[in-house]
């Protein structure tokens, strides 16, 4: 059983969940500095809403475990879609469902079950959040087709990912805000850029296959090129949402080495040498979110 779990695991690579949720709990925060909303048509269990701290505590567990299982949805279905071109990849060949450890069916499957579980999640938050779901299934499910006809996959990617903050903010208050969409607009920025970096080991690959990339459309020069630009946008808005939400001195720490790791995967990656993608991608990112998000709550907050 322990081994299967690893398997599947591996198949929805568990460990990327570093990129968005920490963004999620940055939404998530920011939703209750503004105060945790309960509507009359709340879908909350009457047991939690009697007490806001443990209201609070149901809230974010419903929201991580929206965030897991849409993610594992998402993930699974890609492997799923993509099993006969992974089997033809060098790269990912390896990978559960062409080497045989994952069925394609159970994939399939288990995309079906995460699936159900993120909308159970999205019932008990609040009605917004639910009748949303279809919405949110429907951007990160179809990303997975998008390689086979556009070069813009990338962005459709950051888009999905970009639900996170502003999914999180909704969850806490059942409304829009204008700085959680700004969050929202910097991480589909900032995940599309490093996409597109990801995205350099396969180019020939893609376009042996005739998949759509913005490597194989513009080449690796140009594509760094727009990663490039993609980052330098998602920096601007951070600090726009910087000013806007009137953060202090932490949130800036935080900024500043957010924006530092941006400059850093770069300084890794050249169109002629990829060895370092690995590195530039989960590292540099990882850290990157990690470190934005902590800083972000601990001023929001004012613990020091």
């Amino acid at each position: 059983m322990k081994k299967r779990i690893q398997q599947y695991l591996r198949l929805i690579a568990f460990s990327h969940t570093i990129f968005a949720m920490p963004f999620a709990l940055v939404g998530f925060s920011l939703g209750v500095r503004e105060g945790l909303s309960f509507s009359e048509h709340s879908f909350s269990p009457v047991l939690f809403s009697e007490s806001y701290s443990m209201a609070l505590l149901w809230r974010l567990v419903l929201v991580v475990g929206c965030m897991v299982f849409a993610r594992s949805a998402a993930m699974a279905f890609n492997r799923y879609l993509d099993r006969s071109y992974d089997a033809r990849n060098p790269r990912t060949a390896g990978r559960e469902i062409p080497s045989g450890l994952i069925s394609p069916s159970g994939a399939l499957l288990f995309t079906v079950v995460n699936a159900l579980l993120f909308v159970g999640c999205t019932f008990f938050i609040n009605p917004l959040c639910f009748y949303l779901s279809p919405v949110a299934l429907g951007v990160i499910l179809g990303y997975s087709y998008t390689k086979r006809f556009t070069s813009l996959c990338h962005l459709v990617l950051g888009v999905g990912l970009s639900l996170a903050p502003i999914g999180a903010y909704l969850a806490v208050t059942g409304q829009f805000a204008v700085l959680p969409i700004l969050f929202s607009l910097l991480v589909l920025c900032w995940v599309s850029g490093f996409d597109i970096i990801y995205s350099l080991q396969d180019e020939v690959f893609d376009r042996s296959q005739q998949l759509f990339s913005i490597p194989v459309w513009l080449g690796k020069p140009r594509a760094l090129q727009l990663s490039r630009v993609l980052h330098v946008s998602c920096a601007l808005l951070v600090l726009l949402a910087g000013i806007y939400g009137n953060f202090g001195v932490l949130y800036w720490v935080g900024a500043a080495l957010f924006t530092a790791m941006l400059w850093y995967q770069h300084s890794l990656v050249k169109p002629d040498d990829l060895r370092k993608v690995n590195i530039a991608f989960m590292t540099a990112n990882g850290i990157a979110s990690v470190c934005f998000a902590l800083f972000l709550c601990i001023d929001l907050f004012k613990f020091f």
